[in-house]
């Protein structure tokens, strides 16, 4: 944080509680597939462990909320509706993801979410970054793991 800068409680748990919200309903969608659908597809090479992807998300979306926490107290002379918006679109591309890949039971589907929700990262990172590089940068870690999920995805879509 920058010195003398005061932490905005509310407007963090807000922003977090935000992204943790959206990641938790996008996850009751995919529970009911993980034992049933998704055991029977072949998975690609460096697919983890199931247990693996609940905390990797939880951490992330408290990550990313965080970012927007940031983007929302840091003064700017810019509009910053841009930001506020691609993370918005990010955030649904994310959410539908789920639905498309589990729900629908469509990888192909997810896939071409996917490749939007990544673009979708690297715009919200830009605007991000042009208030305040912290929020940026707490979205690498999200923007990494996204882009491995799309590996995952075009292989799981590829064997199957």
């Amino acid at each position: 944080m920058i010195e003398n800068e005061k932490l905005k409680l509310p407007q963090l748990l807000l922003s977090v509680f935000l992204t943790v919200i959206v990641g938790s309903i996008s996850g009751f969608f995919t529970a009911g597939e993980i034992d049933t659908w998704y055991a029977t597809l072949e998975k690609p090479a460096l697919n983890p462990p199931n247990w693996i992807f609940g905390p990797v998300w939880t951490f992330l979306y408290i990550l990313i909320g965080v970012a927007l926490y940031f983007y929302l107290v840091t003064p700017s002379s810019n509009s910053k509706r841009m930001g506020y918006q691609f993370f918005a679109i990010q955030l649904l591309l994310n959410f539908l993801w789920s639905l498309f890949f589990f729900k629908m039971q469509s990888p192909l589907l997810a896939l071409v979410d996917i490749f939007l929700l990544i673009a979708a990262i690297v715009v919200t990172m830009f605007y991000f970054g042009k208030v305040r590089m912290l929020a940026a940068l707490l979205m690498i870690p999200y923007l990494a793991w996204v882009c491995f999920a799309t590996y995952l995805n075009l292989g799981i879509l590829r064997l199957n």
